[in-house]
Protein backbone atom coordinates (compact mmCIF):
# COMPACT_ATOMS: atom_id res chain seq x y z
CA UNK A 1 0.00 0.00 0.00
CA UNK A 2 1.53 3.44 -1.11
CA UNK A 3 1.05 5.21 2.05
CA UNK A 4 1.73 8.84 0.76
CA UNK A 5 -1.51 8.63 -2.03
CA UNK A 6 -3.52 7.23 0.71
CA UNK A 7 -2.77 9.33 2.71
CA UNK A 8 -3.67 12.12 0.56
CA UNK A 9 -7.09 10.54 -0.65
CA UNK A 10 -7.46 9.91 3.34
CA UNK A 11 -7.44 13.83 3.73
CA UNK A 12 -9.35 14.95 1.04
CA UNK A 13 -11.81 12.36 2.21
CA UNK A 14 -12.58 13.67 5.60
CA UNK A 15 -12.10 17.18 5.01
CA UNK A 16 -14.83 16.83 1.93
CA UNK A 17 -17.44 15.12 4.44
CA UNK A 18 -16.82 17.63 7.21
CA UNK A 19 -18.27 19.74 4.83
CA UNK A 20 -21.16 17.43 4.42
CA UNK A 21 -21.50 16.67 7.95
CA UNK A 22 -21.94 20.24 8.40
CA UNK A 23 -24.62 20.66 6.01
CA UNK A 24 -27.02 17.29 6.76
CA UNK A 25 -28.31 17.40 10.56
CA UNK A 26 -29.30 21.11 9.52
CA UNK A 27 -31.48 20.33 6.65
CA UNK A 28 -34.86 19.66 8.02
CA UNK A 29 -34.15 23.65 9.71
CA UNK A 30 -33.20 25.27 6.58
CA UNK A 31 -36.47 23.52 4.88
CA UNK A 32 -39.12 24.62 8.06
CA UNK A 33 -37.65 28.08 7.91
CA UNK A 34 -38.73 28.08 3.78
CA UNK A 35 -42.43 26.54 5.02
CA UNK A 36 -41.63 22.96 3.55
CA UNK A 37 -44.28 20.70 3.66
CA UNK A 38 -43.56 17.17 5.62
CA UNK A 39 -43.12 15.22 2.08
CA UNK A 40 -40.98 17.98 0.55
CA UNK A 41 -38.28 17.52 3.23
CA UNK A 42 -38.28 13.84 2.88
CA UNK A 43 -37.59 14.63 -0.78
CA UNK A 44 -34.88 16.79 -0.53
CA UNK A 45 -33.23 13.90 1.75
CA UNK A 46 -34.47 11.48 -0.92
CA UNK A 47 -32.91 13.55 -3.56
CA UNK A 48 -29.60 14.09 -2.90
CA UNK A 49 -29.03 9.57 -2.44
CA UNK A 50 -30.93 8.94 -5.50
CA UNK A 51 -28.44 11.73 -7.62
CA UNK A 52 -25.90 9.02 -5.89
CA UNK A 53 -27.43 6.60 -6.81
CA UNK A 54 -27.64 7.53 -10.49
CA UNK A 55 -24.07 9.38 -10.92
CA UNK A 56 -22.12 7.24 -8.78
CA UNK A 57 -21.34 4.62 -11.69
CA UNK A 58 -21.41 7.41 -14.27
CA UNK A 59 -18.21 8.93 -12.99
CA UNK A 60 -16.33 5.64 -12.02
CA UNK A 61 -16.76 5.26 -15.66
CA UNK A 62 -15.35 8.48 -16.33
CA UNK A 63 -12.87 8.35 -13.83
CA UNK A 64 -11.24 4.52 -15.89
CA UNK A 65 -11.21 6.86 -18.87
CA UNK A 66 -9.84 9.80 -18.35
CA UNK A 67 -8.19 9.66 -14.48
CA UNK A 68 -9.35 9.68 -11.09
CA UNK A 69 -7.73 13.17 -10.13
CA UNK A 70 -9.94 15.15 -12.79
CA UNK A 71 -12.84 13.65 -11.22
CA UNK A 72 -12.13 14.26 -7.77
CA UNK A 73 -11.34 18.02 -8.90
CA UNK A 74 -14.57 18.22 -10.32
CA UNK A 75 -16.50 16.77 -7.68
CA UNK A 76 -14.84 19.05 -5.16
CA UNK A 77 -15.06 22.31 -7.40
CA UNK A 78 -19.17 21.45 -7.91
CA UNK A 79 -19.53 20.62 -4.06
CA UNK A 80 -17.92 24.47 -3.35
CA UNK A 81 -20.41 25.75 -5.67
CA UNK A 82 -24.08 23.56 -4.83
CA UNK A 83 -23.18 24.89 -0.62
CA UNK A 84 -22.82 27.79 -1.49
CA UNK A 85 -25.72 28.18 -3.37
CA UNK A 86 -27.28 26.03 0.18
CA UNK A 87 -26.17 29.34 2.06
CA UNK A 88 -27.84 31.42 -0.56
CA UNK A 89 -31.21 29.61 -0.40
CA UNK A 90 -34.14 31.65 -0.38
CA UNK A 91 -36.96 29.03 -1.46
CA UNK A 92 -37.65 25.56 -1.36
CA UNK A 93 -36.60 24.85 -5.26
CA UNK A 94 -33.12 26.58 -4.76
CA UNK A 95 -32.86 23.81 -2.19
CA UNK A 96 -33.99 21.18 -4.20
CA UNK A 97 -31.46 22.36 -7.33
CA UNK A 98 -28.92 22.76 -4.17
CA UNK A 99 -29.22 19.25 -2.90
CA UNK A 100 -29.40 17.56 -6.17
CA UNK A 101 -26.01 19.29 -7.07
CA UNK A 102 -24.66 17.91 -4.34
CA UNK A 103 -25.84 14.94 -4.76
CA UNK A 104 -24.26 14.82 -8.05
CA UNK A 105 -20.37 16.04 -7.25
CA UNK A 106 -20.52 14.04 -4.05
CA UNK A 107 -21.05 11.07 -6.31
CA UNK A 108 -17.65 11.44 -6.70
CA UNK A 109 -16.45 9.31 -3.42
CA UNK A 110 -16.82 5.99 -5.73
CA UNK A 111 -13.81 7.41 -7.14
CA UNK A 112 -11.85 7.94 -4.11
CA UNK A 113 -12.73 4.24 -3.59
CA UNK A 114 -11.20 3.40 -6.80
CA UNK A 115 -7.94 5.30 -6.01
CA UNK A 116 -7.33 3.19 -2.85
CA UNK A 117 -8.30 -0.20 -5.51
CA UNK A 118 -5.61 1.39 -7.70
CA UNK A 119 -2.76 1.60 -5.27
CA UNK A 120 -3.29 -1.28 -2.63
CA UNK A 121 -2.30 -4.81 -3.59
CA UNK A 122 -5.21 -7.00 -2.88
CA UNK A 123 -4.36 -8.63 -0.08
CA UNK A 124 -4.54 -5.57 1.68
CA UNK A 125 -7.73 -3.49 -0.01
CA UNK A 126 -9.86 -4.04 2.58
CA UNK A 127 -7.66 -2.30 5.11
CA UNK A 128 -7.17 0.68 2.59
CA UNK A 129 -11.42 0.08 2.35
CA UNK A 130 -12.13 1.09 5.53
CA UNK A 131 -9.73 4.51 5.88
CA UNK A 132 -12.87 5.67 3.62
CA UNK A 133 -15.19 4.37 6.23
CA UNK A 134 -13.13 6.02 8.94
CA UNK A 135 -13.30 9.98 6.81
CA UNK A 136 -17.23 9.68 7.17
CA UNK A 137 -17.08 8.40 11.04
CA UNK A 138 -14.50 11.83 11.29
CA UNK A 139 -17.09 13.86 9.24
CA UNK A 140 -19.81 12.42 11.01
CA UNK A 141 -17.98 13.27 14.31
CA UNK A 142 -16.69 16.73 13.13
CA UNK A 143 -19.37 18.26 11.13
CA UNK A 144 -22.77 18.92 12.75
CA UNK A 145 -20.81 20.54 15.84
CA UNK A 146 -19.12 22.92 13.36
CA UNK A 147 -22.94 23.39 11.70
CA UNK A 148 -24.30 24.01 14.59
CA UNK A 149 -21.61 26.37 15.80
CA UNK A 150 -22.08 28.07 12.41
CA UNK A 151 -25.52 28.30 12.72
CA UNK A 152 -25.56 29.71 16.36
CA UNK A 153 -22.60 32.55 15.12
CA UNK A 154 -24.45 33.15 12.29
CA UNK A 155 -27.76 34.28 14.86
CA UNK A 156 -25.10 36.22 16.60
CA UNK A 157 -23.84 38.63 14.03
CA UNK A 158 -27.31 39.10 12.78
CA UNK A 159 -28.81 40.26 16.09
CA UNK A 160 -25.91 42.73 16.74
CA UNK A 161 -26.43 44.32 13.07
CA UNK A 162 -23.15 42.76 11.43
CA UNK A 163 -24.58 40.87 8.46
CA UNK A 164 -28.13 40.66 7.24
CA UNK A 165 -30.50 38.07 7.83
CA UNK A 166 -30.17 36.29 4.26
CA UNK A 167 -26.02 35.90 4.96
CA UNK A 168 -26.50 35.07 8.41
CA UNK A 169 -28.41 32.12 8.36
CA UNK A 170 -26.56 30.86 5.63
CA UNK A 171 -23.77 30.34 7.60
CA UNK A 172 -23.33 26.51 7.76
CA UNK A 173 -23.72 26.63 4.01
CA UNK A 174 -21.00 29.03 3.80
CA UNK A 175 -18.41 27.06 5.88
CA UNK A 176 -19.38 24.01 4.49
CA UNK A 177 -18.81 25.43 0.59
CA UNK A 178 -15.31 26.90 2.49
CA UNK A 179 -14.13 23.62 3.76
CA UNK A 180 -15.00 22.00 0.21
CA UNK A 181 -12.58 24.84 -1.36
CA UNK A 182 -10.02 23.89 1.00
CA UNK A 183 -10.33 19.88 0.23
CA UNK A 184 -9.81 21.29 -3.45
CA UNK A 185 -7.03 23.18 -3.23
CA UNK A 186 -5.06 20.38 -1.47
CA UNK A 187 -6.19 17.69 -3.74
CA UNK A 188 -5.18 19.80 -6.47
CA UNK A 189 -1.60 20.62 -4.65
CA UNK A 190 -1.05 16.75 -2.97
CA UNK A 191 -3.25 13.57 -4.87
CA UNK A 192 -1.46 12.75 -8.33
CA UNK A 193 -2.89 10.26 -10.68
CA UNK A 194 -2.24 6.65 -9.55
CA UNK A 195 0.68 5.16 -11.23
CA UNK A 196 -1.21 1.81 -11.41
CA UNK A 197 -4.12 3.62 -13.49
CA UNK A 198 -4.07 4.44 -16.81
CA UNK A 199 -6.49 6.79 -18.81
CA UNK A 200 -7.88 3.94 -21.22
CA UNK A 201 -10.02 4.36 -24.80
CA UNK A 202 -12.77 2.53 -23.67
CA UNK A 203 -16.37 3.87 -24.09
CA UNK A 204 -17.92 6.11 -21.37
CA UNK A 205 -20.58 3.68 -21.04
CA UNK A 206 -19.07 0.43 -21.91
CA UNK A 207 -20.41 -2.48 -20.26
CA UNK A 208 -17.67 -5.50 -21.30
CA UNK A 209 -15.92 -4.58 -17.68
CA UNK A 210 -19.22 -5.18 -16.06
CA UNK A 211 -20.18 -8.06 -17.85
CA UNK A 212 -16.80 -9.58 -17.44
CA UNK A 213 -17.05 -9.46 -13.76
CA UNK A 214 -20.55 -10.69 -13.93
CA UNK A 215 -19.68 -13.84 -15.66
CA UNK A 216 -16.45 -14.76 -13.17
CA UNK A 217 -17.46 -13.94 -10.04
CA UNK A 218 -21.12 -13.02 -7.72
CA UNK A 219 -20.95 -9.48 -8.25
CA UNK A 220 -24.59 -9.08 -8.15
CA UNK A 221 -24.69 -11.24 -4.86
CA UNK A 222 -22.24 -8.81 -3.26
CA UNK A 223 -24.10 -5.74 -4.09
CA UNK A 224 -27.01 -6.78 -2.63
CA UNK A 225 -25.57 -7.60 0.70
CA UNK A 226 -23.71 -4.32 0.08
CA UNK A 227 -27.29 -2.47 -0.26
CA UNK A 228 -28.91 -4.75 2.38
CA UNK A 229 -26.22 -3.86 5.31
CA UNK A 230 -27.00 0.06 4.08
CA UNK A 231 -30.57 -0.06 4.10
CA UNK A 232 -30.61 -1.94 7.76
CA UNK A 233 -27.78 0.54 9.25
CA UNK A 234 -29.63 3.79 7.81
CA UNK A 235 -33.16 2.37 8.92
CA UNK A 236 -31.88 2.20 12.78
CA UNK A 237 -29.66 5.42 12.48
CA UNK A 238 -32.53 7.87 10.43
CA UNK A 239 -34.94 6.75 13.64
CA UNK A 240 -32.35 6.84 16.46
CA UNK A 241 -32.85 10.45 17.44
CA UNK A 242 -36.57 9.44 17.98
CA UNK A 243 -36.04 7.01 19.82
CA UNK A 244 -33.70 9.00 22.20
CA UNK A 245 -36.76 11.56 22.29
CA UNK A 246 -39.36 9.20 23.34
CA UNK A 247 -37.38 6.28 25.16
CA UNK A 248 -34.49 8.11 27.26
CA UNK A 249 -36.37 11.68 26.46
CA UNK A 250 -33.03 13.21 25.97
CA UNK A 251 -32.31 16.78 25.54
CA UNK A 252 -30.96 18.33 22.27
CA UNK A 253 -27.49 18.61 23.27
CA UNK A 254 -27.56 15.13 24.55
CA UNK A 255 -28.68 13.58 21.88
CA UNK A 256 -25.76 15.10 19.61
CA UNK A 257 -23.44 13.62 22.28
CA UNK A 258 -24.97 10.05 21.49
CA UNK A 259 -24.93 10.94 17.89
CA UNK A 260 -21.09 12.10 18.13
CA UNK A 261 -20.46 8.61 20.38
CA UNK A 262 -21.70 7.17 17.22
CA UNK A 263 -19.27 8.62 14.54
CA UNK A 264 -16.15 8.38 16.53
CA UNK A 265 -17.31 4.58 17.24
CA UNK A 266 -17.59 4.33 13.57
CA UNK A 267 -14.24 6.25 12.68
CA UNK A 268 -12.31 4.03 15.59
CA UNK A 269 -13.90 0.75 14.35
CA UNK A 270 -12.77 1.40 10.47
CA UNK A 271 -9.81 3.51 11.05
CA UNK A 272 -7.90 1.57 13.63
CA UNK A 273 -9.85 -1.87 14.47
CA UNK A 274 -10.77 -2.89 11.11
CA UNK A 275 -7.57 -2.50 9.69
CA UNK A 276 -5.67 -3.76 12.46
CA UNK A 277 -7.90 -7.39 12.01
CA UNK A 278 -7.21 -7.29 8.62
CA UNK A 279 -3.57 -7.88 8.92
CA UNK A 280 -4.70 -11.52 10.31
CA UNK A 281 -8.79 -12.15 8.89
CA UNK A 282 -10.14 -12.33 5.24
CA UNK A 283 -12.67 -10.36 4.24
CA UNK A 284 -15.04 -13.44 4.21
CA UNK A 285 -14.86 -13.83 7.88
CA UNK A 286 -14.84 -10.01 8.84
CA UNK A 287 -18.62 -10.22 6.92
CA UNK A 288 -19.63 -12.97 8.61
CA UNK A 289 -18.57 -11.49 11.99
CA UNK A 290 -19.62 -8.25 11.21
CA UNK A 291 -22.98 -9.24 10.36
CA UNK A 292 -23.37 -11.00 13.61
CA UNK A 293 -22.39 -8.28 15.10
CA UNK A 294 -25.28 -5.82 13.78
CA UNK A 295 -27.63 -8.49 14.72
CA UNK A 296 -26.64 -8.62 17.95
CA UNK A 297 -26.37 -4.48 18.54
CA UNK A 298 -29.76 -4.40 17.11
CA UNK A 299 -31.22 -6.50 18.88
CA UNK A 300 -29.76 -4.68 22.11
CA UNK A 301 -31.02 -1.46 20.81
CA UNK A 302 -34.54 -2.62 20.91
CA UNK A 303 -34.43 -3.80 24.51
CA UNK A 304 -32.12 -1.92 25.96
CA UNK A 305 -33.68 0.70 28.80
CA UNK A 306 -30.70 2.45 30.14
CA UNK A 307 -28.06 4.49 28.59
CA UNK A 308 -25.26 2.27 29.48
CA UNK A 309 -27.21 -0.37 27.71
CA UNK A 310 -28.13 2.17 24.40
CA UNK A 311 -24.16 2.72 24.43
CA UNK A 312 -22.51 -0.32 24.71
CA UNK A 313 -25.39 -1.73 22.16
CA UNK A 314 -24.77 1.34 19.57
CA UNK A 315 -20.96 0.32 19.95
CA UNK A 316 -21.69 -3.17 18.77
CA UNK A 317 -23.91 -2.34 15.89
CA UNK A 318 -21.72 0.61 14.89
CA UNK A 319 -18.56 -1.83 14.93
CA UNK A 320 -20.24 -4.68 13.13
CA UNK A 321 -21.33 -1.82 10.41
CA UNK A 322 -17.75 -1.09 9.78
CA UNK A 323 -16.53 -4.58 9.69
CA UNK A 324 -19.20 -5.29 6.77
CA UNK A 325 -18.88 -2.37 4.34
CA UNK A 326 -14.96 -2.19 3.70
CA UNK A 327 -14.94 -6.10 3.85
CA UNK A 328 -17.26 -5.98 1.15
CA UNK A 329 -16.08 -2.97 -1.10
CA UNK A 330 -12.99 -4.71 -1.12
CA UNK A 331 -14.50 -8.14 -3.07
CA UNK A 332 -16.36 -6.12 -4.88
CA UNK A 333 -13.55 -4.19 -6.13
CA UNK A 334 -11.90 -7.94 -6.88
CA UNK A 335 -14.55 -9.01 -9.87
CA UNK A 336 -13.54 -6.81 -11.97
CA UNK A 337 -9.72 -5.78 -13.58
CA UNK A 338 -7.59 -3.27 -12.74
CA UNK A 339 -8.79 -0.76 -15.63
CA UNK A 340 -12.24 -1.15 -14.04
CA UNK A 341 -12.07 -0.50 -10.40
CA UNK A 342 -14.26 3.15 -10.92
CA UNK A 343 -16.96 0.94 -12.29
CA UNK A 344 -16.81 -1.19 -9.85
CA UNK A 345 -16.70 1.32 -7.07
CA UNK A 346 -19.23 3.04 -8.75
CA UNK A 347 -21.64 0.07 -8.35
CA UNK A 348 -20.98 0.09 -5.13
CA UNK A 349 -21.83 3.25 -3.96
CA UNK A 350 -25.14 3.00 -5.88
CA UNK A 351 -26.21 -0.10 -3.97
CA UNK A 352 -25.43 2.12 -0.89
CA UNK A 353 -27.18 4.81 -2.35
CA UNK A 354 -30.29 2.65 -2.68
CA UNK A 355 -29.95 1.38 0.93
CA UNK A 356 -29.79 4.83 1.98
CA UNK A 357 -33.35 6.18 0.19
CA UNK A 358 -35.82 3.29 1.06
CA UNK A 359 -33.87 2.06 4.77
CA UNK A 360 -34.62 5.85 6.26
CA UNK A 361 -38.26 5.94 4.64
CA UNK A 362 -39.19 2.32 5.94
CA UNK A 363 -37.39 3.03 9.25
CA UNK A 364 -39.30 6.31 9.78
CA UNK A 365 -42.88 4.76 8.33
CA UNK A 366 -42.73 1.89 10.62
CA UNK A 367 -41.47 3.71 14.02
CA UNK A 368 -44.21 6.19 13.67
CA UNK A 369 -46.49 5.59 16.73
CA UNK A 370 -50.21 4.76 15.79
CA UNK A 371 -52.40 8.10 15.04
CA UNK A 372 -49.00 9.92 13.29
CA UNK A 373 -48.53 8.33 10.14
CA UNK A 374 -49.69 10.53 7.47
CA UNK A 375 -49.22 7.71 4.60
CA UNK A 376 -51.56 4.83 3.92
CA UNK A 377 -48.65 2.10 4.33
CA UNK A 378 -47.75 2.99 7.50
CA UNK A 379 -51.47 1.15 8.34
CA UNK A 380 -50.85 -1.29 6.33
CA UNK A 381 -47.68 -2.19 7.75
CA UNK A 382 -48.79 -1.80 11.30
CA UNK A 383 -50.59 -5.75 11.39
CA UNK A 384 -47.23 -7.28 10.33
CA UNK A 385 -45.46 -5.84 13.87
CA UNK A 386 -47.93 -6.91 16.48
CA UNK A 387 -47.79 -5.82 19.73
CA UNK A 388 -43.81 -4.92 19.34
CA UNK A 389 -43.53 -0.89 20.34
CA UNK A 390 -43.27 1.46 17.79
CA UNK A 391 -39.66 2.77 19.26
CA UNK A 392 -39.23 -0.96 18.76
CA UNK A 393 -39.86 -1.97 15.07
CA UNK A 394 -37.16 -0.54 13.39
CA UNK A 395 -34.01 -2.34 15.31
CA UNK A 396 -36.05 -5.63 15.11
CA UNK A 397 -36.33 -5.26 11.36
CA UNK A 398 -32.64 -4.66 11.38
CA UNK A 399 -31.59 -7.31 13.57
CA UNK A 400 -33.94 -9.79 11.57
CA UNK A 401 -32.45 -8.39 7.88
CA UNK A 402 -29.36 -8.79 9.09
CA UNK A 403 -30.04 -12.59 10.45
CA UNK A 404 -30.63 -13.74 7.56
CA UNK A 405 -27.39 -11.33 5.70
CA UNK A 406 -25.15 -13.63 8.18
CA UNK A 407 -26.54 -16.27 6.71
CA UNK A 408 -26.89 -15.38 3.25
CA UNK A 409 -23.01 -14.43 3.74
CA UNK A 410 -21.74 -18.03 4.71
CA UNK A 411 -22.86 -18.97 1.08
CA UNK A 412 -22.44 -15.98 -1.22
CA UNK A 413 -19.12 -14.65 0.10
CA UNK A 414 -17.13 -17.55 -0.05
CA UNK A 415 -17.67 -17.95 -4.17
CA UNK A 416 -17.27 -14.72 -4.47
CA UNK A 417 -13.57 -14.15 -2.89
CA UNK A 418 -12.42 -16.95 -5.24
CA UNK A 419 -14.22 -15.67 -8.31
CA UNK A 420 -13.38 -11.86 -9.66
CA UNK A 421 -10.57 -11.01 -12.10
CA UNK A 422 -8.25 -10.59 -9.26
CA UNK A 423 -7.77 -6.67 -9.76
Amino acid sequence: MKRTSVGAVFLTVVVDLIGFGIVLPLLPLYAERLHATGEEIGLLFASFSAMQFLFAPVWGRISDRVGRRPVLLVGLAGSVVFYTLFGLADSVAMLFVARIGAGICGATISVSNAYIADVTPPEQRARGMALIGAAFGIGFTVGPPLGFLAMHEGEVLYAAGFAPASLARGMPGFLAAAISLVSFLWTLASVGEPERHRATERRLLDLSAIRKARSAGQLEALLLLHLLSVFAFSNFESTLSLMLDDRFSLSRKEMGLVFLFVGVMLAFAQGFLVRRLMTHLDERTMIRGGFVLMFAGLVGLSLCTTLVGLHVALAVSVGGFGAVTPSLSSLISKQGDAASHGAMMGLAASASALGRIFGPFVGNVIYAPEGQRATELGRIVEPLFGELAHHQRPYVLGAALTAVLAVASLLLVRAAAGGGAGG
